[in-house]
C-alpha cells in the first residue's frame, strides 16, 4: 500500500468514526433526586437513545447504592390519582429513536437507600438492555433540578455508550 492509500485509509476511517461511535444506546442527561436519608427512595431520570436500526428493550436496572431498584412508571388510577407502577418488562426504544426517562412518567427507582445522599454526589447504576447488554453509568444526585431541565450540568464524562446488537 503506498503512503498516499494509507493516509486516504485513514481519512475515510475518522471521517466514519462519528457513525460507528453512536450505533447501539447511548445515555444522556442522567441526574437523580432523593427523599431523605438511609432507608428512604430516590428516581432516576435519563435520556435513552437507541442508534441501532433494531429496536431495544430496557429490561433493569441495579445498583449497590438501594436495597432494590426497579424500573418504574406513573398511571392515573380510575378516580384521577397518580400510583406508580412496577414494569418487569421494561421499556422500548423503538429503532433509532428515544426513550425520556422522566419525573411523572417512565424512571428508575431506588427504594431502601443504604447511604445518605447529598446533591453532588455520584449513584452508580448497570442499565440492562435486550440486546446492548450491560451499560454501566454514574449519576450525579440533583435535588434542585426542575422538570424537563435538560442538560445543566456537563454529562459528557457520565454519559455510557454500548455497541449496536450485532445480527
Amino acid at each position: 500500500m503506498t503512503r498516499l492509500q494509507t493516509l486516504l485509509a485513514a481519512a475515510a476511517t475518522l471521517i466514519a468514526w462519528p457513525a460507528l461511535a453512536h450505533d447501539g444506546v447511548h445515555i444522556s442527561d442522567q441526574y437523580a433526586r432523593v427523599n431523605g436519608g438511609i432507608g428512604a427512595s430516590g428516581a432516576i431520570f435519563l435520556k435513552v437513545e437507541n442508534h441501532a436500526d433494531v429496536d431495544e428493550r430496557l429490561i433493569d436496572a441495579t445498583s449497590d447504592i438501594a436495597d432494590k431498584v426497579q424500573l418504574h412508571t406513573h398511571i392515573a388510577s380510575a378516580d384521577g390519582v397518580m400510583q406508580m407502577l412496577h414494569v418487569p418488562e421494561g421499556f422500548e426504544i423503538a429503532a433509532e429513536q428515544d426513550l425520556m426517562l422522566k419525573r411523572g412518567g417512565n424512571h428508575v427507582m431506588l427504594m431502601g437507600l443504604k447511604k445518605d445522599l447529598k446533591d453532588g454526589d455520584i449513584i452508580h447504576i448497570t442499565l440492562t438492555f435486550e440486546h446492548a447488554g450491560k451499560v454501566e453509568i454514574d449519576v450525579p444526585v440533583d435535588n434542585a433540578r426542575k422538570p424537563g431541565a435538560m442538560g445543566m450540568m456537563d454529562h459528557s464524562k457520565m454519559g455510557a455508550e454500548a455497541p449496536a446488537p450485532s445480527n
